[in-house]
């Protein structure tokens, strides 16, 4: 689409701390295009799905609003879309900085949601040998996710931080060293029955924390299928649970030593961030997500494959995305396609096998 004596740039980004020309820059157009396709599909009435826990601990899907995932009605061209930025109200519970999140919505000086994005393709390479029907993608989750959610979680129970005290400071206050995995690991059932006892109960407290869209191609090449978009939106509790399931049951014990996998090691971060946060009301974020490591790398906190991602996104929707590959054209605007880079696979994807619907457009403004 292109409207005359505008710059390039996405649609409904109207108001944003990221410039015109650093929508499409490395890591950022990965950012920003999935605003403007949650924007489209707000002003069109598409509902995204969500991924939300039940108060049985299982994980359901079902259409949200964006008005929900949002948090206002206000309309796209009055919010301020802020990137790699930090949610201020959160700070309070921190002695330390929170750094920043993805996205932070915004009116005026209203607070409006802080959103983690994870643009990922459908297949990933390990489903991509499977049927179509059994495709699912790969989510890469960091520590600045978890404690987000973590923070948001508590967050959403300020009003009952004396029972969550009562629930957390009885089964946690005897752990002398959190570092210990010996120690933990003699407390491993203790910590996931406080915290799925924790979801069980404030269920009805979640909210929409990370936004997932998924772009289709077709099996293990870059070309668009024809279905090619759609957006999924994982509450706070339903992301959790990926790390919480795997945790019941994952093996504790090598051969040689005993050890904390990255599912069990997100559990014990986030049970510690709940005792601090409900004993004391503040906790050291950095601390606990960068310095528990428990042997593992900390630029990560843990994937997720294809395999898992495709049980918890079980909706048809996953199989047949909503919106067909031509709606690129409504979305990129003023030749904003001319500044993607094709080594970079989303990006080629666009370049590449899409390129020819940018063409068409603008023969047809041409009145070719």
């Amino acid at each position: 689409m292109t409207v005359p004596g505008r710059n390039p740039g996405l649609y409904g980004i109207t108001n944003s701390n990221r410039r015109w020309n650093e929508l499409f820059g490395k890591n950022q157009f990965n950012s920003a295009f999935p605003v403007s396709l949650a924007c489209y599909m707000r002003d069109n009435g598409i509902n995204p799905v969500y991924v939300y826990v039940n108060d049985q601990l299982g994980v359901e899907t079902r259409e949200i609003s964006f008005d929900e995932v949002f948090n206002t009605t206000l309309p796209n061209d009055q919010l301020r879309f802020d990137f790699e930025s930090h949610y201020t109200p959160y700070q309070r519970y921190a002695y330390d900085e929170i750094g920043g999140i993805d996205l932070v919505v915004k009116h005026n000086n209203e607070w409006l949601r802080p959103l983690e994005i994870k643009l990922t393709v459908l297949p990933d390479l390990l489903t991509s040998v499977e049927a179509e029907a059994n495709w699912g993608t790969e989510i890469v989750i960091r520590p600045a996710t978890t404690s987000y959610c973590a923070l948001g979680m508590f967050d959403s129970c300020q009003d009952v931080v004396g029972e969550l005290r009562d629930m957390f400071e009885p089964v946690l206050f005897d752990i002398r060293d959190w570092n210990n995995h010996v120690e933990i690991l003699n407390k491993k059932e203790d910590i996931l029955n406080v915290l799925n006892q924790f979801q069980r109960n404030y269920c009805n407290r979640q909210k929409p924390f990370l936004m997932q869209p998924i772009w289709k191609t077709d099996g293990k090449n870059s070309t668009l299928r024809d279905n090619a978009f759609d957006i999924f939106i994982w509450s706070d509790f339903a992301l959790c649970r990926t790390f919480l399931d795997r945790s019941n049951a994952d093996p504790t014990i090598r051969r040689t030593a005993p050890s904390i996998t990255r599912h069990m090691r997100g559990s014990v971060r986030l049970a510690k961030a709940f005792y601090d946060l409900s004993t004391r009301g503040r906790a050291n974020i950095e601390e606990i997500y960068t310095k528990m490591a428990f042997g593992h790398q900390t630029d990560k906190e843990f994937s997720l494959n294809g395999k898992m991602t495709r049980d918890y996104m079980a909706s048809p929707r996953r199989v047949t995305p909503a919106l067909s590959k031509e709606v690129l054209t409504e979305l990129i605007i003023n030749g904003g396609e001319k500044m993607l880079s094709p080594e970079r696979r989303f990006d080629q994807s666009i370049y590449f096998t899409a390129s020819h619907l940018f063409e068409e457009q603008e023969e047809e403004e041409r009145g070719e």
